[in-house]
């Protein structure tokens, strides 16, 4: 359904103390629904960061609600945020986080693993297929420290859907990556969003980026503007 509502952030606040308090986020309402591409923007210290990782159910310790596919976060155990994390949600991040250790494929495949619903040979089918359909299948037993940057974020992104995620949370992931790399990342995420029905919600610094989005959430100062 294309316009049902996956996450709704309802007047959410979030405070520091260092050692007086600070004001992060204030008052921040707004939803995504089913198949949107939405940026975050922002000056450094906006807040943008501290709300990806309130969005994402990282961080609890703030005011409001966070519904997610219709569940409330609000009152949940780790175990169940963590649940909601691998059912719910994929994550794109600026520096990959792929393990050196193993190859393109066996990266991809690890939240499957945490998930625990697919054979390990489904796993690798699946992988492989997004692999494939991210144009790097060739590399598909290559080690991760083997590829180049522009490789190892299609990898992180292949990885980001393998538990077939309804939102993908993307933590500036063209920050670097050259102008050719960039597009070809926002290229896959428009596809993604059209072919495979995904909500794609990114935190970014590029203004050009953004304005390529369908929706730009613009923060200033812990508010939407």
């Amino acid at each position: 359904m294309k316009n049902k509502i996956v996450l709704e952030a309802k007047s959410i606040n979030k405070s520091f103390y260092n050692p007086v308090k600070v004001d992060v986020l204030k008052d921040i309402n707004f939803n995504l629904t089913r198949g949107e591409y939405a940026s975050i923007i922002g000056r450094s210290g906006s807040g943008k960061s501290t709300l990806l990782y309130i969005l994402s159910t990282m961080d609890t310790d703030f005011t409001g609600e966070l519904i997610i596919d219709g569940i409330s976060i609000r009152g949940k155990t780790e175990k169940q945020l963590a649940a909601v994390r691998n059912e719910k949600i994929g994550f794109v991040f600026q520096f990959h986080y792929l393990l050196n250790e193993f190859t393109a494929l066996k990266n991809v495949m690890l939240p499957g693993f945490k998930l625990d619903k697919l054979s390990e040979e489904e796993l690798e089918h699946n992988a492989y297929e997004f692999l494939k359909d991210l144009g790097i299948e060739k590399l598909a037993h290559k080690m991760a420290y083997q590829l180049s940057g522009g490789e190892k974020q299609r990898v992180a992104i292949a990885r980001a859907l393998i538990n077939d995620p309804l939102v993908i949370m993307c933590d500036e992931p063209t920050g670097n990556l050259d102008t050719k790399n960039a597009d070809i990342v926002f290229n896959i995420f428009k596809e993604l969003t059209e072919a495979y029905n995904k909500t794609l919600l990114v935190v970014t610094h590029d203004l050009n980026f953004a304005k390529k989005t369908g929706r730009i959430i613009e923060l200033d100062d812990g508010k939407i503007i």
